[in-house]
């Protein structure tokens, strides 16, 4: 690809930590982020909400019921208040019958803790429907940790692209929704003369629903414009390697180290060596 952005220059078929290696550790924590890298991955994925005091926090519920065990709206809540909860309460990887990160001091991580514990990673932020105000803050944070050449940011939410597009024009960004089916629209009918993509990545799920979002035409098409292919959440390794054959650049999984010991085209990946261990903020 002929972007300049560093993000672009990483190890390629790219292989990205969808929320860390959360198949195997607490979704969107530090812990799962540095398991995600030391199995493999040289991208990370992650989701962010602002906090009632303004603060970037990794999470990708509007609630942190579904992590935490408790009650509440990120956007409702402070930094202080959401890192007193713990973050592993609900982790389970045999359907509940045991709860091996409970009580192990987990917290809700900032967007500043996985810039600095991960510097030279690169990363998908995916901007969720969250406080207004959002997209200024990612940007200062980047800015502040000379990370904008170093990711992506992601959004369903076409007008959140927009703004942030807006503050932070360097910066590259994948497609909003209403973008993804433009395009889609536009290659089945044949209308991409004097089309420009919106951004630098089109990060989709292979479905949506019953209909069918990745195939090999969709991935030329998308190719023939500069643009890499990253398609989430694929898990099964006879699925990622399919894609692989089909052209696309890159895979989100829940699960590296599957992905690495069973996908070929993924076994030369090395694991990042660069991760600082950064205490968490009280």
């Amino acid at each position: 690809m002929s972007s300049n952005n560093g993000f672009f220059s990483g190890p390629s078929p790219r292989l990205f930590g969808h929320r860390g290696a959360c198949a195997r550790a607490p979704e969107n924590t530090i812990e799962s982020f540095k398991l995600a890298c030391q199995q493999g991955a040289s991208y990370l994925e992650m989701d962010i909400h602002l906090t009632s005091d303004g603060e970037p926090v990794i999470i990708h519920d509007n609630s942190v019921s579904r992590t935490t065990g408790r009650r509440g709206r990120v956007e409702n809540m402070s930094l202080a208040e959401l890192q007193r909860l713990d973050a592993g309460y609900k982790f389970t990887m045999d359907y509940g019958r045991t709860f091996p990160y409970r009580g192990k001091g987990l917290t809700m991580p900032t967007l500043d803790e996985v810039l600095t514990t991960f510097p030279d990673v690169g990363l998908t932020l995916e901007l969720k429907k969250t406080r207004s105000g959002v997209e200024q803050v990612v940007q200062n944070r980047l800015q502040r940790y000379g990370a904008e050449e170093r990711v992506i940011v992601a959004s369903h939410h076409h007008d959140a692209l927009q703004r942030f597009r807006g503050v932070a024009p360097r910066v590259a960004t994948s497609f909003s929704k209403d973008e993804v089916r433009d395009f889609l629209v536009r290659v089945r009918s044949g209308s991409l003369a004097g089309y420009r993509p919106p951004g630098t990545a089109f990060q989709v799920p292979e479905y949506k629903g019953l209909r069918r979002v990745v195939s090999k035409p969709v991935i030329d098409a998308i190719h023939e414009l500069d643009v890499e292919v990253h398609v989430w959440t694929v898990n099964e390794p006879i699925h990622i390697t399919r894609l692989l054959e089909w052209g696309v650049d890159g895979i989100m999984t829940d699960d590296p180290a599957c992905a690495v010991a069973n996908v070929e085209a993924l076994k030369p990946l090395k694991p990042l060596a660069h991760v600082r261990d950064t205490p968490h903020a009280s």
